[in-house]
């Protein structure tokens, strides 16, 4: 390992990783906001994520996951690609790791950051290793599941999940946050703890359509069906309402988990089929569509899956 200096210059490479606190030869890309109307160039797209990777250490680590309307867009695409064709600056391989790699999926008919990024899953230069990471492998486009080797990652199990808490960094983050709250927050990702307040809202609206799907199939049903969809907007179905669904998702694993250990293997079975639905609704939601019109389709079918 490089030694860290007291006073780096910020020129030389030694410096330069001195500054930014990690290895020159690792490459960190997420979904970032799209920076302006027309294409970034990659070195403003390498100065966004040098600015925000330095934010998430000064958090120590522990950050806020990527909104609905952030996006892996066709010019961070490019500025990976371009990276990937330079030697690595010190190891003898360089790494990338693209996080939530779905979100290279935009609507049909636009370009695709995703297949920017196909010529080098294709043909990776000597040396370079590239790892995707994804909790929606269904919204990757099958030219790129076909071009890469899948491993599972299983969610943590409660005792994972209660050392995690008990870190010190992480306790004090989550000072004011009860631990009961903070696993149920969780459901096995320790990631979801941090959301904050956009992603503790989308649980509140996410709840909403739960109850409301659940409700019987009388007219006084249908109404809370109907009003629940009315909440969610007209337009931009990428953002508050794409958390919501992701938090939906969320809850039904976990109602399924309390059906397998109440017994009740039909209804823990109806909570998993459920599961699929709103897959496939977030699938939707990257697309041109109303947040209501999708919420009123997925709320019945829900009501239909959850009380047949």
């Amino acid at each position: 390992m490089t030694e860290r200096l007291d006073e780096p210059c910020g020129e030389c490479l030694q410096c330069r990783y001195a500054v930014r606190g990690v290895h020159p030869d690792l490459h960190w890309f997420f979904p970032r906001p799209r920076l302006k109307d027309g294409d970034a160039s990659p070195e403003e797209i390498k100065a966004d994520y040098d600015e925000v990777i330095a934010e998430r250490m000064e958090a120590e680590g522990l950050w806020v996951p990527s909104l609905g309307t952030d996006g892996l867009h066709v010019a961070t695409m490019r500025a990976l690609v371009r990276q990937a064709s330079l030697r690595p600056a010190m190891a003898r391989r360089a790494v990338f790791v693209v996080g939530d790699a779905e979100r290279m999926v935009t609507q049909a008919g636009g370009e695709h950051g995703a297949n920017a990024f196909l010529k080098l899953l294709e043909e990776p230069p000597p040396g370079t290793t590239i790892i995707l990471t994804t909790s929606e492998p269904g919204n990757l486009l099958p030219t790129i599941t076909s071009r890469v080797s899948s491993i599972r990652v299983p969610n943590l199990d409660r005792a994972d999940l209660e050392a995690f808490l008990s870190d010190a960094v992480v306790e004090r983050k989550l000072a004011r946050v009860p631990r009961d709250e903070a696993l149920a927050r969780m459901n096995g990702a320790p990631g979801e703890v941090f959301a904050g307040e956009s992603m503790a809202a989308a649980f509140t609206a996410a709840k909403r359509m739960l109850d409301a799907a659940l409700q019987p199939s009388t007219a006084d049903g249908v109404a809370e069906r109907i009003k629940a969809a009315a909440r969610q907007g007209v337009a931009g179905a990428r953002g508050a309402f794409t958390d919501s669904l992701e938090a939906l998702t969320h809850l039904l694993h976990a109602r399924a988990k309390q059906m397998v250990d109440g017994g009740r293997e039909a209804d823990a079975r109806r909570s998993a089929s459920a599961v699929v639905l709103v897959e496939l609704a977030k699938a939707k939601a990257q697309g041109n569509i109303s947040p209501q019109l999708l919420a009123a389709s997925l709320l019945f079918s829900l009501h239909r899956t959850l009380r047949p």
